[in-house]
């Protein structure tokens, strides 16, 4: 719903909160993941596939974890538990990573911090979406989304910086890293309220007024969302992957699901963007410096492209963040040399800044409320699936024919994504009344 920029609702506090403990988190898990592949190589003498299959294993299982918690949150009602117990968890793996002793703890303990993130990520975004007013929806993912890159660049800045001061100790730097975890779940606890509306199952509150003055005997069957007692209604957990719940996510949502699916097989994973300035020469101890340059420019275009969705149509604005991936597809593929690099990586990260944060926020649009945290589930299920696939085709295609087929696969992919976006111009756009 538009309304005139005078009079929007300013961002709650909770979405500020929110934003910054995301920041803290990321700088927490970046201060260690920045430095994780080395450490296992040269620290603990673990081999290059043994670093592949403790990632790879991670992340599917954070895939598989992110599904089942937004649809936990659903079914209880309630979002904040979820998420602390998901930030709680990855402040608790970051002592194991200090404390390792081989290969196996460490694997031991990344599949505990990705779990947490599994956990937290569905119900987070589900937070944020009831806290915040539908007119301002757009700026409350852009901003929560700002906040986190911020961490995703200080991390690995803090990271380096500790390493030159203390001779590359890596178990110190992660020590530090506790930190800003501890941090992140405290500020969480203690700085954000869940909003009421977020545990009320929406069929309880229209219903024909007789049925509330049923005889107190009377209960429902077990597949109903409430049991009465006398007058008094009280909900009771329904379960969100039942068929009719599930039928009950409209075809906008299917939509989106879809198209950030195409989306994310055109954003293969940013360790490309690494290998291609390390073809270009750029020093190993300056490699860092990519990911953070990326992730500056996320930062300060997440924010603004956020609060330019509340005022226009949201599919409108995922035609110019397909055009920008695209032409950073095409000036990596271009050349290796540093000029060309940096354009490429900043205008990568320009790209996220502008579709990441409006991906989330049209899931928010076309999802029902009580289902939120479902929808959040599939659809990161279902991206993060791509973003596999993307990741196997692009390495796949960087061995047999080189950097450059890579990036232009990932041009055509942006085709295909704006393709769907073409062809399915109602269900992505945003309804006003």
């Amino acid at each position: 719903m538009s309304s005139h920029p005078a009079h929007r609702p300013r961002l709650p506090a909770a979405i500020w909160t929110l934003g910054f403990v995301s920041l803290l988190m990321d700088v927490s898990s970046e201060m260690i993941h920045s430095l994780l592949p080395v450490y296992l190589v040269v620290g603990l003498g673990a081999s290059a596939f043994a670093v592949g299959l403790i990632e790879g294993f991670a992340e599917a299982t954070a895939l598989i974890v992110k599904v089942f918690s937004g649809m936990l949150s659903d079914y209880w009602g309630r979002r904040k538990p979820l998420a602390v117990l998901g930030y709680g968890l990855g402040a608790l793996s970051k002592p194991l990573f200090a404390l390792a002793p081989g290969a196996g703890f460490v694997f031991a303990a990344r599949l505990i911090d990705r779990i947490g993130k599994g956990i937290r990520g569905a119900p987070r975004d589900a937070l944020v979406a009831e806290i915040a007013p539908e007119s301002i929806r757009g700026a409350a993912f852009g901003l929560r989304q700002s906040l986190d890159t911020v961490g995703a660049f200080l991390g690995p800045l803090v990271a380096m910086g500790l390493m030159l001061l203390w001779a590359n100790d890596f178990r110190a730097v992660f020590w530090v890293a506790v930190i800003p975890g501890v941090l992140a779940v405290a500020l969480l606890f203690l700085g954000v309220r869940e909003p009421e509306r977020a545990r009320e199952p929406p069929e309880r509150v229209r219903e024909p007024p007789e049925r509330v003055r049923e005889p107190p005997e009377r209960v429902r069957d077990s597949s109903d969302s409430t049991r009465e007692c006398g007058s008094v209604r009280e909900p009771s957990p329904r379960n969100p992957i039942r068929r009719a719940n599930l039928a009950r996510l409209p075809r906008a949502y299917w939509w989106v699901v879809a198209f950030g699916a195409v989306f994310t097989l055109a954003r293969f994973s940013e360790a490309f963007l690494v290998l291609r300035a390390e073809q270009g020469g750029l020093p190993l101890a300056l490699v860092p410096m990519v990911l953070i340059a990326m992730n500056v420019v996320y930062s300060l275009s997440a924010y603004p492209f956020g609060k330019l969705s509340d005022s226009m149509d949201r599919r409108a604005l995922l035609v110019p963040g397909l055009l920008v991936l695209a032409a950073a597809d095409l000036a990596l593929a271009w050349s290796s040399h540093w000029g060309w690099v940096w354009l490429g990586v900043s205008l990568w990260g320009l790209h996220l800044g502008i579709t990441q944060g409006l991906l989330a926020t049209m899931v928010a649009d076309a999802a029902p409320p009580d289902l939120l945290g479902t929808a959040y589930g599939f659809f990161n299920l279902v991206s993060g699936i791509a973003m596999l696939a993307a990741s196997a085709l692009a390495g796949l295609l960087w061995d047999r024919f080189g950097a450059e087929q890579t990036f232009l696969a990932g041009a055509v992919f942006c085709l295909a994504a704006l393709a769907l976006l073409v062809a399915h111009p109602a269900a992505a756009a945003r309804r006003r009344r």
